[in-house]
């Protein structure tokens, strides 16, 4: 009996699993009432929290907090409200760090926040997240302002901030894993004139080099409510391995119209792609060691690459309604569209130093994805009590169409003691032999939270989800999935305010995830149900030190796996998993000019219930993780008003199983970053910045395929970047 990751998430080696257990019925304030109770002002509701509001240092026109530490989010609410208030792990990674750090994509930025790994991620073609031990590339766990998105890298130039709701997410976001979900924040049009033009130089060893250039325009439009911005981005690099191109290009425009009361912002995205398709190195099982040769160096061809377009446009009105209430409607449409060709590793002779390889080719795919939702929020008093309710709709609709993976040319001429290129020809796309694979996924839901303050100290929050969904899927003529149902999904959480500075709070929720597949017979499988339970702390020292301490529990079943009956090929569904562990996320303003933000994290994953792995540990997760940086603001150098600004930080990981069978681990390891940054204050200000990643060239491997030792994703050795800014206006 065989394992496998079910489909609404693309096959991948984590375990989806759930929990089976008593009803919980969690009581939501009634709707008539809510709608005739007496509105809490601004000043009341101040008045409900003994901590002091938050010193914030804004520049006019991006209207963000310098500095480390958000005291405030909305990702966990709907509404925006301090962190102190909220019975989740939240963790926000703000914009000062993605500039201090210079990120350049969504996993290099989760490396601040606790619990968090890279798993398959498809030869580098997907973001592919585990949070708390769960997680796979396309899971739709990853969202950009709120929505899930077809597009396969969500961190771009338009991302402004990364923030991670921890545990279970369904009752407000729909089908997840009880491990939480990531949201991308991104930049809007401000109202005054700003730029940014910038040039990004890297060297990354051995002859290869990068270019990547920018610009970041925003402003009113003469004096009417209209404000635009439009960002550009361009890159043209060599690959940091002995060959490989990335040449990609970016533009979003935006358009903003507001009042006192009303936000409306029209966006769009667009971005060309062309990227290599790295399956990474070989994990030799025999000798219980990696293969002999420099992370440099790759074991496929030059042929092996992505190409295509992602595009994302977005349409967001706010609505400030009257004292009590606010409605926030937003709509998305997405679209990936790619080809793809590869030479993957087959099998490996480790005597010879053989390899067997197989070209392949996927000559379409092609995922739109509409998503849209309304939330409507307002705090009143209800029974004397302030009631913060939220009352929201939702429907999401995901199309993928693609070709059947075509193959072809396989040999064994390629020998990692002597790699020699070119002795393998790639695949041609046949259209005319092309075997169509498909599936449609629609997601219906209506939901509910309330935060109910007993008193200064009491926050009681309860909410339900119902979730309706259909599922069409199969390969040529033949339909695998063809499967509807619903599901309730609630959640129910406290908060103790101890004192200004410290509050204690725990949450329970349900997760649920459908099962079904394009390329197998998986038939009406019971969806994936999910469960989570979770204690922590919260601690807001003098707003200076904001820090988050969590313990969780959680599970899931309904794996869906295959066995052979009278050589058939049956699927059924069976099977638990649990991952538990302790989570602590820290950001700081140590001094007026130093801040930090750190984390750790535990993490314990195990199959309880499978007749193969039962006992063992999940693939790609690890067990510990870890991270700090600091950034010290020196002030000038040579001349007044200029400004030196510089740090570093380590972050790294324990061992973790590289297969289902924990056959074979990738090793521990723990890289060091540096960086500075010189500000010269003249008519439109120019920064130069540093950054030195990976400072002792350690060798390191981030993520394994999950299925086998054949595609080790290998880190990035030593590398710098040079990122040269000149800014206009109030940017």
């Amino acid at each position: 009996m065989i394992l496998t990751t079910s489909k609404i998430v693309r096959p991948s080696a984590s375990y989806a699993v759930r929990h089976q257990l008593k009803c919980y019925t969690l009581t939501l304030s009634p709707l008539v009432l809510a709608m005739f109770a007496t509105p809490v002002r601004a000043e009341e509701s101040h008045a409900t929290n003994n901590q002091p509001e938050p010193e914030t240092i804004v520049v006019t026109a991006q209207q963000h907090q310098i500095g480390y530490t958000m005291p405030s989010s909305s990702v966990a609410t709907r509404g925006n409200v301090s962190v102190m208030d909220i019975p989740k792990a939240v963790a926000t990674v703000s914009a000062q760090v993605l500039q201090d750090q210079n990120s350049d994509s969504l996993i290099n930025a989760l490396t601040n926040v606790s619990g968090i790994t890279q798993t398959n991620n498809f030869g580098g073609k997907d973001d592919a997240i585990i949070r708390r031990g769960f997680g796979a590339s396309r899971d739709g766990s990853i969202l950009t302002d709120g929505l899930k998105t077809a597009l396969p890298h969500s961190f771009n130039a338009t991302t402004e901030q990364v923030e991670v709701l921890k545990g279970p997410s369904s009752t407000l976001y729909g089908v997840l894993d009880p491990s939480g979900m990531v949201n991308l924040v991104t930049k809007k049009p401000q109202t005054e004139f700003g730029a940014k033009v910038w040039s990004k130089l890297s060297a990354m060893g051995a002859g290869r080099y990068g270019q990547k250039y920018g610009l970041d325009i925003t402003d009113s439009i003469s004096d009417s409510q209209f404000a635009y911005r439009f960002i550009g981005e361009y890159e043209d690099s060599d690959y940091w391995r002995n060959f490989g191109t990335n040449r990609n290009w970016t533009v979003a425009p935006s358009l903003m119209w507001s009042t006192d009361a009303t936000e409306l912002v029209l966006s769009y995205f667009h971005q060309h792609y062309l990227i290599p398709y790295d399956r990474g190195t070989i994990y030799d099982t025999e000798k219980n060691e990696f293969v002999n040769v420099s992370p440099r160096t790759r074991l496929d061809e030059p042929l092996s690459k992505y190409e295509g377009d992602s595009d994302l446009a977005k349409i967001s009105l706010n609505q400030t309604l009257n004292d009590i209430w606010n409605l926030d409607t937003r709509y998305a449409y997405s679209q990936d569209d790619f080809k793809a060709n590869q030479v993957r590793t087959r099998s490996y002779n480790s005597t010879t130093g053989a390899v067997k390889r197989r070209a392949d080719v996927r000559g379409f795919y092609k995922v739109k994805t509409h998503a849209v939702r309304s939330d409507l929020t307002g705090s009143v008093d209800l029974f004397q009590k302030q009631n913060d309710l939220l009352f929201g709709a939702s429907y999401d609709r995901e199309k993928t169409r693609r070709s059947k993976l075509q193959t072809c040319n396989q040999n064994s001429n390629f020998n990692v003691n002597d790699p020699t290129y070119g002795q393998m020809e790639g695949c041609t796309y046949d259209a005319s032999s092309a075997v169509l694979e498909y599936e449609t996924i629609n997601t219906t839901s209506v939901y509910g939270q309330d935060q109910f303050h007993l008193n200064d100290q009491w926050i009681l929050v309860g909410g339900l989800r119902y979730q309706q969904y259909d599922i069409v899927a199969g390969r040529g003529d033949t339909q695998n999935t063809d499967t509807n149902g619903h599901a309730l999904l609630p959640n129910a959480g406290v908060i103790w305010k101890v004192d200004p500075m410290v509050s204690l709070y725990a949450n329970v929720g349900k997760t649920f995830r459908p099962n079904s597949s394009m390329t197998s017979e998986y038939g009406n499988l019971d969806p994936e149900e999910g469960i989570s339970y979770e204690v922590g702390s919260k601690f807001d020292i003098n707003q200076r030190i904001n820090a988050t301490l969590a313990a969780y529990h959680a599970r899931k079943k309904n794996v869906a796996y295959s066995e052979t009956v009278d050589s058939m090929t049956v699927y059924n569904t069976a099977g638990l998993v649990r991952s538990q562990g302790i989570e602590l996320d820290m950001t700081a303003q140590l001094t007026e000019r130093l801040q930090a933000i750190g984390s750790y994290a535990y993490t314990d994953t195990k199959v309880l219930k499978d007749p193969d792995y039962e006992g063992k540990a999940l693939p790609n997760v690890a067990k510990h993780t870890a991270s700090l940086f600091l950034s010290y603001n020196h002030g000038n150098l040579f001349q007044d008003n200029d400004n030196l600004r510089y740090g570093g930080g380590v972050h790294g990981a324990s061992k973790r199983a590289g297969d289902n069978d924990n056959s074979f681990y990738l090793p521990e390891y723990a890289i060091a970053d540096l960086f500075a940054a010189y500000t010269f204050k003249t008519t439109n200000p120019i920064k130069v910045q540093l950054n030195l990643n990976n400072v002792f060239d350690k060798e390191y491997y981030t993520s394994s395929i999950g299925s086998s030792a054949y595609a080790i994703a290998v880190g990035q050795p030593f590398n710098a970047t040079l990122d040269i800014s000149m800014a206009f206006g109030a940017m």
